[in-house]
C-alpha cells in the first residue's frame, strides 16, 4: 500500500504544519513517510502546498505524477492539483474560499468543505487545513484519528499550547464532515 495526497493554497492557512500533522501520525501508525513542502518567498498570502506519501513499506520515489488525493484550499490550487488527481481519487475542496466552484472532472470524488464555517464553531477561524485533514483521515482511513490528536497535541503544544483544543475540535469537525459527506 502506497498513497499520496497533496494539501494546497494559501501560505498562512496551515497547509505545512496540516501535512505534517499527517506525517506524524503515519509514523505513530508504523507507516513510511515523505513529507515535502513548497511554498513560494511570500510569508503569507502566496502559494504554498506540500506532499505526503505514506506507505506500509519502503517508498520508492518522492515524485509524485497523481495524487491518490488532494486538497486545495483555493481557486489556483484547484486549477493546478484537480488534474493530477487519479482517477477515483478524492478532491477536498474548500467551499468558503471556492464557493460551488466544480473541477470539472467526473471520476474524481468531490467532497465539499466549508472549512472556515465549520473551524470557527471549533473555536478557530484559521484553523481550515486541520477541518480539511480531518475530512480527509475520515474518509480515505490511511491513519488513525487517534495518531493524528497525538500528532496535533505534540507538535502545537510545543510551540502554541493555548491553540491543542481549538486544533483538536477543528480536527473533530473534519471528522465528522468527511464521515457524512458536506453539503457543498
Amino acid at each position: 500500500m502506497e498513497h499520496s495526497v497533496v494539501f494546497a493554497g494559501f501560505g498562512g492557512q496551515g497547509l505545512l504544519f496540516t501535512g505534517q500533522a499527517l506525517a506524524r501520525a503515519a509514523i505513530r501508525d508504523g507507516l513510511e513517510v515523505f513529507w515535502i513542502p513548497s511554498y513560494g518567498p511570500e510569508m503569507r498570502g502566496g502559494t504554498a502546498s506540500c506532499t505526503v506519501i505514506v506507505g506500509d513499506g519502503p517508498i520508492g520515489s518522492p515524485v509524485v505524477d497523481q495524487f491518490d488525493a488532494a486538497v486545495v484550499m483555493n481557486l489556483p490550487s484547484m486549477h493546478k492539483f484537480a488534474p493530477r488527481v487519479a482517477p477515483a481519487g478524492l478532491l477536498v475542496m474548500n467551499t468558503s474560499l471556492l464557493g460551488r466552484e466544480k473541477c470539472g472532472r467526473t471520476d474524481v470524488e468531490e467532497l465539499h468543505l466549508r472549512c472556515t464555517e465549520l473551524a470557527a464553531r471549533s473555536g478557530d477561524d484559521t484553523l481550515v487545513s486541520i477541518v480539511a485533514l480531518g475530512a480527509l483521515v475520515s474518509r480515505l482511513g490511511w491513519v488513525t484519528p487517534e495518531s493524528v490528536r497525538v500528532a496535533l497535541r505534540e507538535m502545537a503544544s510545543k510551540k502554541r499550547p493555548e491553540v491543542v483544543e481549538a486544533d483538536l475540535g477543528a480536527l473533530e469537525a473534519g471528522l465528522e464532515a468527511g464521515a457524512v459527506g458536506a453539503p457543498a
